[in-house]
């Protein structure tokens, strides 16, 4: 049975980052449900290649009704973490052991929801300090999975690796 995958997205994420791992979520069967500051509205990706309708409004989501959270990099997650419910939201799927699929930057809403001290991940080559400041067993590979829980990745490069792991994961 197909799980329902949280989204937390908003303008200038990285276009390739969301769309291939969301369409490969979707013909494997999942639903892909994206999450913003309100419903309805459109999301520009970085590279002007993608647009994403936006399905939830954050104050209409429980993490409860979800089984995975998903979030794509690009300037998309360093947006989100200034806003405490993403945050708060981010946070509930950690701390409830829940799959977390992270690319590039999403790392940074999982910093801020102080939720990766003493784990294994990766992300953007920019946000490495961060992530070891935030007690982050770094690893510089395609892909990370700690605790058969976190996948991260670092690059539309790591997308194929990213895909294949977080799909286990479901």
């Amino acid at each position: 049975m197909g799980k329902k995958i949280a989204t937390v997205i908003t303008n200038m994420f990285e276009d390739s980052e969301y769309t291939k791992p969301a369409d490969a979520f979707k013909e494997a069967g999942h639903e892909v449900i994206t999450i913003e500051k309100e419903a309805g509205k459109t999301v520009d990706g970085k590279n002007k290649q993608a647009k994403v309708t936006i399905d939830k409004g954050i104050d209409e989501v429980n993490p409860d009704d979800f089984d995975a959270l998903f979030i794509p990099g690009g300037f998309s997650p360093d947006q989100l973490r200034a806003d405490e419910r993403f945050v708060t939201f981010a946070k509930a799927f950690m701390d409830d052991k829940k799959p977390v699929f992270a690319i590039c930057h999403g790392p940074q809403l999982l910093i801020t929801a102080k939720s990766l001290d003493g784990r294994g991940a990766t992300g953007y080559v920019s946000i490495k300090v961060d992530l070891e400041n935030a007690g982050v067993h770094f690893q510089d590979k395609e892909v990370v999975v700690c605790s058969d829980q976190l996948v991260t990745s670092r690059t539309p490069d790591d997308i194929p690796a990213f895909v294949r792991e977080s799909l286990k994961l479901l």
